[in-house]
């Protein structure tokens, strides 16, 4: 029998509705100002003055160091950077990994730790494309935040395997695809540097996760003593 109280699609976690309903908005405003549908003329470029304002600049990064200035307007980038995308199909593929990641990782980890590793993941991803990345261009797009929720959800499977004596290589099954369809698609159409910041926001969301986790931190250190 079907229950007719049943909601009609799963429910999320507020958390997650909190990181892609600004995502989702944007866009919407975004396509709606290219088409005329509102703001007039001058909608047609909010998207790249949203890039302009928002997105990771890893040349001020650099900057930053040499400097030793660290101006809030440009450490701000760190975490606007996921809420603005290039285009429309990046932005779609980055929610639907949000809200499929998201439901798994939010409904055991608390909210705040879901917000730590899609964040840590997004700096940590920025860090790393601005060191590895010779010439790099502004960085856009959630996916290195999103794939911190596949390091966070990598590391549930590897715990989970490890307890009932498992193979744990097999929890990283999913990364591993991912990153073979980069490399595919790489070859074929060639490859943008994002790839850097994705792969380095799965590392850190994967270690974030032994400290953030329920209980992580006490584990961790229990698991230290004993080593």
């Amino acid at each position: 029998m079907t229950d007719l109280n049943e909601a009609p699609i799963n429910p999320l976690p507020p958390v997650v509705w909190a990181l892609v309903v600004p995502m989702a908005m944007a866009e919407l405003m975004f396509n709606m100002g290219a088409r005329g549908l509102i703001g007039g003329a001058g909608a047609v470029g909010w998207r790249l003055a949203a890039i302009q304002d928002f997105a990771f600049s890893a040349e001020a990064l650099r900057w930053m160091v040499e400097t030793g200035r660290y101006p809030v307007e440009l450490l701000w980038r760190f975490v606007t950077y996921p809420f603005v995308h290039a285009q429309l199909s990046q932005a779609v593929f980055a929610i639907v990994f949000i809200l499929a990641l998201g439901k798994m990782v939010g409904e055991i980890f608390r909210a705040w730790a879901v917000l730590a590793v899609f964040f840590g993941s997004s700096i940590f991803g920025a860090i790393m494309y601005t060191i590895l990345v010779p010439k790099p261009i502004l960085l856009v797009g959630a996916f290195p935040g999103a794939y911190g929720l596949i390091g966070a959800y990598s590391f549930l499977l590897w715990v989970t395997l490890g307890a009932r004596g498992l193979n744990q290589a097999s929890a990283f099954t999913l990364i591993g695809f991912l990153m073979g369809l980069q490399l595919l698609f790489g070859a074929l159409f060639g490859s943008s540097p994002d790839w850097v910041a994705e792969l380095f926001g799965f590392v850190a969301g994967f270690a974030l996760s032994f400290v953030v986790s329920p209980g992580g931190w006490s584990r961790l250190m229990a698991k230290m003593r004993r080593d």
